[in-house]
């Protein structure tokens, strides 16, 4: 990111109704996330929206790729459950911690299903979009969820 787009970010002010859209976008697209609804997870998006695994280096660019994103992760992990440890809001974006258990049903990235029950760690970064007033996408950090998911492939417990 260039250094003026960090200084536009810097420079966003916050206004307690602005905090309270973004905010509510959030709930929006985190409501949506447990009801598995894809179209409500789209309505809190840009169209041009980018999803991000840094690690892994996967990206998923527009809705189309947004929906896919979803549609494989909760295909993968039908019972998926985020248990919220922090959250950030801010004129940026929400920035949020969460424990994550699921149970692995489906192919995942490059991971076969094990059907086995895995824990995790992650850290998702929402940027706002202040122009379009919409979520410009997600960049997701996992933590240990490779590892588990290579425990898982090779038999050992998680």
């Amino acid at each position: 990111m260039s250094h003026e787009a960090i200084l536009e970010q810097l420079n966003r002010n916050i206004t307690p109704e602005l905090y309270e859209q973004i905010r509510q976008e959030w709930k929006a697209h985190s409501i949506a996330e447990d009801n598995r609804d894809i179209d409500g997870l789209m309505a809190t998006l840009t169209d041009d929206c980018v999803y991000e695994l840094p690690q892994t280096g996967d990206v998923w660019h527009g809705k189309q790729g947004a929906t896919r994103f979803y549609t494989e992760l909760l295909g993968a992990f039908p019972d998926v459950k985020f248990d919220l440890q922090n959250i950030v809001v801010g004129p940026q974006g929400v920035f949020e911690e969460a424990h994550v258990t699921a149970t692995h049903h489906g192919k995942w990235l490059n991971h076969e299903p094990t059907g086995k029950h895995i824990e995790f760690e992650v850290v998702i970064l929402f940027p706002w979009d202040s122009e379009k007033q919409k979520f410009s996408g997600e960049r997701v950090y996992f933590f240990g969820l490779d590892e588990v998911l290579r425990a898982n492939s090779a038999g050992e417990k998680s």
